[in-house]
């Protein structure tokens, strides 16, 4: 089985790539949180795969999260912080 986390990220935030890392790696930290531990060390065992997919807005983003949640895959929408270059509970 070919298992691939896909992460999903806002183009109308313009984050500098910093930032859009840091995102990335906190989705990828919460999603895999609420995975099942089989698939997880099945994932793990083959490479731990990442795909970064950028969708126009948030209205996409919670679209996508919308058929993910329907589907049952574990997931994680980010809600920023604010310290540094987007506004407090901005969803990255």
């Amino acid at each position: 089985m070919s298992l691939k986390q896909v992460i999903l990220v806002r183009k109308d935030l313009k984050l500098p790539a910093g930032k859009m890392a840091a995102q990335v790696a906190h989705a990828s930290l919460e999603s895999a949180l609420k995975t099942n531990k089989s698939i997880m060390d099945a994932w793990r065992e083959n490479g731990a795969e990442k795909i970064v997919l950028k969708v126009e807005n948030e209205a996409e983003l919670k679209e996508f999260q919308k058929r993910i949640n329907a589907e049952k895959i574990p997931s994680a929408l980010i809600t920023d912080a604010g310290h540094t270059v987007v506004e407090p509970g901005t969803v990255t």
